[in-house]
């Protein structure tokens, strides 16, 4: 054990070769941990929302206009606070604007200029100067670094400050300059973003976030069931290819397979108008507004329901080779009485509302036609040759998971799945059984292998387990007893539509329910919270986002338009600083253009969840926990050091 603490601060030593470079970082480190600890941002379920999305990163859920109000005060109208605010939004477009109707453009660079250095000043102070400088813009850096760390209190500099101001705009760079220093508090205004789930399926952007999210400075993301389904449409599960396909049918968002990610759905389309030419296909009306051109409409009908039997189909194989996903009572094809237009559920026998079934085989409802297979082959060929799609699925590889504990937070999209006590439901998975943590777990190492498994019975089983996060009732992203989506399309029988969802819904406001969660994934109950997506809070109703007195606070509010009449909001955020968490409620986003145009932000109505006694600093966070313990291997090193164990490397 000697030999490995030896050989351990022998490589520590590596870089840290003298007695003056550990002591500087210990100095360094200590200095770190006594600063304030950075702004966490919680969005979920955005849908492919973009513009809202892209609006919220922007403002921070408030976080610029409550830095604006610290800095100037009552010293700026609220107009004109305004202003700023969506200046640091929107710098090009809004300058833009204001070029078309401001006479002295040099007296507005320069107030605002010095507008945008103060609230600089103001979000830099809570990090080293080290952090800030890696957040400069790499063509303003040195000029922003010496604006920003001006000592108001010092008079020395005065012209030479002015004098680098006055520059920028004579030579013509103030725009850029704005642009740059705008974007630079954007950064700092937050520190790490938390994305809990849904990213995909409903709005028409969800491949523009993805790229958004790509180049963002710090981010986690816990995986939603729509994310896992576009995760195993990537892996070329065909089941989730099937559902991806009919979800953007549905919406009228095939363009984000066809233009966003290349992905050709002509083969789709002409087997659909051949096959349902005749078909009205009223069941599959689509959701969202209709479109203008009536022979687009109607081809996207035809598509949608090619798609969906080709979905139900697809799935019943899938059912029937997984016996254990036990879903048997979901393959509903050979239920069916084709003759006579009706399908048997649960004793009861109910009329199909559409009875055109021309492409299944009442003898082996489930086998696809060869114009179906061949449909499919070349969609789970375009799938798994889609570079940007892949590229995308990487990353939410790389910086997602089916739950995240961190700074006391537990952070996940759906459930615990629980039993009606209250006790967390044992689940069989491949002959193995799992409860509580121990199935986010499993799901989690299955699911990558369906990626990763070099084993090709592994990598099958792990892309069908993507699936089986969709939709089966015991998955943790799902958390109902049924996804009922054939009786959704063809059933008029509104009972036929319920879902009923998991225990775990109805018992949030138990405490020792929830206490129980939070332990077993190794939370002190007393000061953690769970931070919750998935399922939309009708704030109209009534109903609260902070459940079981503050110790859950589920967050979606409907970020998704097709959730807001439902809702009554926008979507909820969750803003964790040093002071404490505030929960934001927003009020829908018009657009970008009304938001320069207008000066109009996103509405918002902010919530105290919790207020700390005392500020949290970077030595209360999971990152001064690491700094502390790097702090205390630096110790030994210098202690080596000192007594002649470890020889300095000069």
């Amino acid at each position: 054990m000697r030999d490995l603490e030896t050989k351990y601060l022998e490589r520590l030593s590596d870089l840290y070769p003298t007695i003056a470079a550990a002591s500087t970082e210990i100095i360094n480190l200590q200095a770190i941990l006594n600063l304030p600890k950075g702004t966490e941002h919680f969005l979920t379920d955005i849908h492919g929302e973009y513009e809202a999305f892209s609006h919220v990163l922007k403002n921070g859920s408030g976080s610029v206009r409550r830095k604006i109000d610290d800095v100037f005060g009552n010293t700026l109208s609220k107009r004109d606070k305004q202003a700023l605010a969506t200046l640091i939004y929107y710098p090009k477009d809004k300058m833009a604007e204001v070029k078309k109707v401001e006479s002295n453009m040099e007296d507005w660079y320069k107030i605002n200029l010095y507008r945008l250095i103060e609230v600089s000043k103001r979000v830099a102070s809570k990090y080293t100067r080290s952090k800030v400088r890696k957040a400069l813009p790499k063509d303003f850096a040195y000029v922003i670094e010496e604006l920003i760390t001006e000592k108001s209190d010092l008079n020395d500099k005065e012209s030479y400050y002015n004098e680098i101001i006055m520059t920028i705009i004579r030579i013509g760079r103030a725009e850029e300059f704005i642009a740059a220093i705008s974007e630079l508090i954007q950064r700092l205004v937050v520190d790490h973003l938390h994305i809990v789930g849904d990213i995909y399926d409903r709005g028409p952007g969800p491949h523009i976030i993805m790229d958004k999210l790509m180049t963002y400075h710090s981010v986690d993301i816990q995986w939603g069931n729509h994310d896992v389904l576009w995760m195993g449409a990537a892996a070329g599960q065909r089941g989730c290819i099937a559902n991806v396909i009919r979800i953007c049918a549905r919406y009228g968002n095939l363009d984000i397979l066809e233009d966003g990610y290349g992905i050709n759905l002509l083969p789709l389309a002409t087997f659909a108008l051949q096959t349902y030419e005749n078909d009205p296909c009223t069941c599959f009306r689509l959701k969202g507004p209709e479109k203008q051109n009536k022979a687009e409409m109607e081809m996207d009908l035809r598509m949608h329901k090619a798609i969906s039997i080709i979905q139900f189909k697809v799935e019943g194989q899938i059912i029937r080779r997984q016996q254990d996903f036990q879903l048997e009572d979901r393959a509903l094809l050979h239920r069916i009485n084709y003759e006579k237009g009706t399908i048997a559920l649960e004793g009861r026998e109910y009329e199909l509302l559409d009875k055109n079934f021309p492409t299944i085989d009442p003898k082996d409802p489930y086998k696809l036609t060869a114009e179906e297979e061949d449909i499919m082959d070349r969609l789970e060929r375009a799938f798994l040759a889609c570079e940007k799609l892949q590229e995308h699925i990487r990353f939410l590889l790389a910086k997602g998971g089916l739950y995240k504990v961190y700074n006391n937070n537990l952070l996940y999209h759906g459930c615990m799945p629980l039993n009606d006590d209250g006790s967390m439901k044992e689940v069989t998975l491949f002959g193995h059984k799992f409860r509580g943590r121990s199935l986010y777990d499993a799901l989690d190492r299955y699911l990558r292998k369906g990626f990763f498994a070099l084993d090709e019975k592994d990598r099958e089983n792990g892309k069908d387990i993507m699936w089986y996060i969709w939709l089966n009732p015991n998955s943790p992203l799902f958390g109902k007893d049924k996804m009922a989506t054939f009786e959704r399309y063809f059933l008029a029988e509104k009972e036929t539509h319920q879902e009923k969802k998991n225990p775990y819904y109805f018992l949030l406001e138990k405490r020792d329910v929830v206490d129980r969660i939070m332990e077993e994934f190794g939370l002190c109950p007393n000061e953690a919270h769970i931070v919750n997506g998935h399922v939309p809070v009708k704030r109209k109703n009534g109903e609260s986002p902070i459940k079981c007195d503050g110790k859950v606070l589920v967050i979606d509010g409907g970020f998704s338009k097709a959730y807001q009449k439902e809702t009554g909001i926008a979507g909820y955020t969750l803003i964790y600083n040093s002071y404490g968490l505030l929960l934001v409620a927003h009020e829908p986003f018009e657009s970008m253009e009304a938001a320069i145009q207008n000066e109009s932000d996103i509405h918002s109505e902010y919530m105290v969840v919790k207020r700390v006694l005392e500020r949290r600093l970077v030595g209360d966070t999971d990152v001064g926990r690491e700094l502390k313990e790097q702090v205390r291997d630096l110790e030994r090193l210098l202690a080596a050091y000192r007594s002649g164990d470890i020889i300095e490397k000069i």
